[in-house]
């Protein structure tokens, strides 16, 4: 299977999956009553859901990032951390701007 290899493309594919992944759980979880467009324009504006909902969503590498590490795939798991750290970056430019 292929996520058991330990390649670095794997790990920016799963990493930039991660959070895609765990912002529409977010939305799936929290507000399903309302709109995904408008659940992103809020998600966009709004300085507390920039912070809570980005780091949640981030959440889902953390969990990936671990995974890799303990079964001793590093080059994955080094491909999870840079896509983090591009995500984190990307939600501190965004809290900034707003």
């Amino acid at each position: 299977m292929f996520l058991t290899k330990d390649n670095l493309r794997l790990g920016l594919a799963l990493g930039l999956l991660g959070p895609l992944l765990g912002l529409l759980a977010i939305y799936f979880i929290k507000f399903p009553s309302s709109a995904f467009s408008d659940f992103l324009d809020n998600f966009m504006h709004d300085n507390r859901m920039i912070t809570s909902i980005g780091s949640l969503s981030l959440l889902a590498n953390a969990i990936l990032f671990t995974a890799y590490v303990n079964t001793s795939r590093d080059n994955t798991a080094k491909g999870i951390f840079i896509v983090t750290l591009i995500y984190g970056i990307g939600i501190l430019v965004l809290k900034i701007i707003n």
